[in-house]
């Protein structure tokens, strides 16, 4: 990840998860807050699927980001299309229905957001190794260099 823009999304999805964290706990709890949970227990279990995702985010893993489109998608575009739907055949919606629609357009467009980061990202495909440390352990010069001086620095011990 040496993008800003990587980071910044990263840091999105950690921010996002947080969120969620909060939204099940208030939602078992029942607590009022501004989002409510779709599902209680699939929320808690999309929680810990994600948890495992994001190391695999900052890894720049493909895998990873898929897995997170396919949970973030079925879970949020479920309630997002059913809201669509909703607004199309002119039903009158509430604040509420609103909000759940900001935050469900929010979980399907940060996972794609991610996926295309991974995917587009220059240095994953050209260079899967580090560049700071390559010089040091693929440099064969380096070596030959490295074994000259130490031959030509033979001190005299007494």
């Amino acid at each position: 990840m040496k993008n800003l823009s990587s980071w910044l999304i990263t840091i999105f999805v950690m921010m996002y998860w947080l969120f969620r964290v909060v939204v099940a706990i208030t939602g078992s709890m029942g607590i009022d807050f501004i989002v409510l949970p779709i599902d209680t227990n699939i929320e808690i279990a999309l929680l810990f699927i994600v948890l495992i995702c994001i190391p695999f985010i900052f890894k720049r893993k493909l895998l990873g980001s898929i897995v997170y489109l396919g949970a973030y998608g079925w879970y949020f575009g479920r309630g997002l299309i059913e809201n669509i739907i909703k607004l199309i055949n002119n039903e009158t919606l509430n604040m509420q229905t609103y909000t759940e629609m900001f935050f469900s357009l929010i979980g399907v467009a940060l996972p794609i957001l991610v996926l295309f980061d991974i995917l587009l990202d220059k240095n994953r495909t050209k260079n899967p190794t580090d560049k700071k440390t390559d010089w040091f352990y693929k440099n064969e010069q380096y070596d030959r260099k490295l074994d000259e001086r130490a031959d030509k620095n033979n001190y005299r011990t007494l």
